[in-house]
């Protein structure tokens, strides 16, 4: 995002997605600010952009006091980021923050002084910050006996869950469930990024995914209103990946690889909110699984920021009005999108689905209890990097593009689905057949980059074609300049108004010198 209007809109929306390209200064009180910081929005001819604090500085301006844009250097921001991801992921549950620290490459006292700096505590407490409210939420919010939810919050033991719950809350465990459960069925009255929320019932139609028993817990996640569930929905089952996720009647449902084993997960719209229901191997990896089902069907997003962010483009805001709720579908799995993304290269989505489903039937790993339609795990990048791909009707070069993706990721070079943004760009485009379209699909799903779009797809060209605007590449990549910082919602409009038309065959494979990729 180079232009002021973009950047200003990235500012008014306090999207977190944002943070780090950039610092806000207002030149009515002489301060500069992070892009999330809640004070009010200033006009936008008080507004100036700087790279970093340093040139906020050398500008004439102070450092907020409310978000604390000075307190780090972007290198100290960055591992602070990842570091804070890991964490909600629950990486300090396991072998504890001297495990992050190994992970990070950064020695335990350096990630507790970086961490005091920026955030005003220490990654310790801040795990233990996360264990506390993710129990609260479960002892008064579902019937889980009180030693599931100890394990299922990250505690190493039913004493440790106790005491740290006494110390940091005042009472035993048991007193929230006595004096709140009342409160656990009603409609949800806080933000939808917080924590989910049971409902009573609500089992998706198959009959297969069926029933309370068995080891499934049901939650219900919270959204922003209004949310467009039937192309997200015909998006996800269109590419459904043959033995890993599948359509289900008013839902989607899949199997994910999690720390303690596998999920098995059921997604159900429904009004205000999107009922989730799954099944774990660990009930510790049950805060890791809601965030990836939320980061899937972009639950987090603010659709009035999209629609306000594109109605400056006569044909994109007149789409966006018209559908307003639009997510950008994400994932749950980044390995298996970006290796989908290689596999839809220059071929039909029918093609590429039928490619990743022979993939996951010869290293594909079975689940212990398969549902119908649900039989496996998409293959590991450590099984990958290594594995037998001839006679899979994969080409050599896209062989050698899964390969060398997934010793990358194996390796801890690259992460698809946070990290330094610029760092991901550098690693992915080192990687031989991630050029540009493929970089930006993965960015825009793996990475949830509202901002990213794949300018060259086949896919964008045709729905423009068909409304009768200019599709020639290089017109294409400048009316996208327009859709900053919401071109990756802009790409979704477009691709739907391709929905009702029947999947095109696979292009002719062009020559080298004039790539030409289609979303797969």
């Amino acid at each position: 995002m180079e232009d002021f209007e973009s950047r200003y809109r990235a500012v008014a929306s306090r999207d977190r997605r944002f943070e780090g390209r950039f610092l806000v200064a207002v030149t009515t009180t002489g301060v500069y600010c992070r892009i999330g910081c809640p004070s009010r929005t200033p006009a936008p001819d008080h507004v100036r952009f700087y790279p970093s604090a340093a040139a906020a500085v050398a500008a004439g301006f102070r450092a907020c006091k409310r978000c604390r844009p000075d307190q780090a250097d972007p290198a100290d921001g960055a591992l602070v980021t990842t570091a804070l991801r890991l964490i909600a992921d629950g990486v300090a549950d396991g072998d504890g923050v001297g495990d992050l620290a190994r992970r990070l490459g950064v020695s335990l006292r350096t990630l507790d002084r970086r961490f005091t700096a920026l955030v005003g505590a220490s990654p310790l407490q801040l795990a233990r910050s996360r264990r506390v409210q993710t129990a609260r939420t479960l002892i008064t919010q579902s019937s889980m006996p009180l030693v599931d939810v100890a394990f299922a919050a990250g505690f190493g033991s039913l004493r440790q869950f106790n005491d740290t719950m006494r110390q940091e809350l005042g009472v035993a465990p048991g007193a929230f469930r006595d004096g709140l459960a009342g409160r656990a069925w009603g409609p949800p009255d806080h933000d939808p990024a917080a924590a989910p929320r049971p409902v009573a019932a609500a089992a998706p139609g198959d009959a297969s995914w069926e029933g309370g028993s068995g080891g499934w817990l049901t939650l219900r996640l919270a959204r922003r209103d209004p949310f467009a569930a039937t192309p997200l929905l015909t998006f996800l089952a269109a590419r459904a990946v043959p033995g890993v996720e599948v359509a289900i009647s008013g839902g989607y449902a899949r199997a994910l690889r999690t720390a303690g084993g596998a999920a098995m997960v059921t997604l159900t719209p429904a009004p205000g909110h999107v009922v989730l229901r799954v099944r774990l191997d660990d009930l510790a990896d049950l805060a890791d699984v809601v965030r990836r089902c939320r980061r899937l069907l972009d639950l987090d997003s603010d659709p009035e920021a999209v629609v306000a962010g594109l109605r400056g483009d006569p044909l994109l805001g007149r789409l966006s009005a018209a559908l307003p709720g639009m997510r950008v579908p994400g994932s749950a799995e980044p390995f298996e999108t970006a290796v989908r993304a290689v596999l839809g290269q220059q071929v039909s989505v029918v093609a590429a689905r039928t490619l990743a489903g022979r993939l996951v039937a010869r290293h594909g790993e079975p689940v212990s209890a398969p549902a119908a339609g649900v039989t496996h795990l998409f293959p590991a990048p450590d099984r990958l990097a290594e594995a037998e791909l001839d006679g899979l009707g994969v080409s050599s070069r896209r062989i050698e593009s899964i390969r060398a993706l997934s010793r990358a990721v194996a390796g801890g070079d690259l992460d698809l689905a946070g990290g330094d943004p610029e760092r991901f760009e550098s690693v992915l485009a080192g990687l031989p057949g991630f050029g540009p379209w493929t970089r930006a699909y993965i960015a825009m799903r793996a990475r949830g980059d509202p901002d990213a779009i794949p300018v060259s797809d086949l896919g964008l060209r045709r729905a423009l074609e068909r409304l009768g605007q200019p599709a020639d590449p290089r017109s294409v990549a400048q009316r996208a300049e327009a859709w900053r910082p919401w071109r990756a919602y802009a790409a979704l409009h477009l691709w739907n108004t391709l929905a009702a038309a029947p999947v095109a065959e696979a292009p002719p494979v062009p020559s080298p010198s004039t790539p030409v990729e289609t979303m797969p």
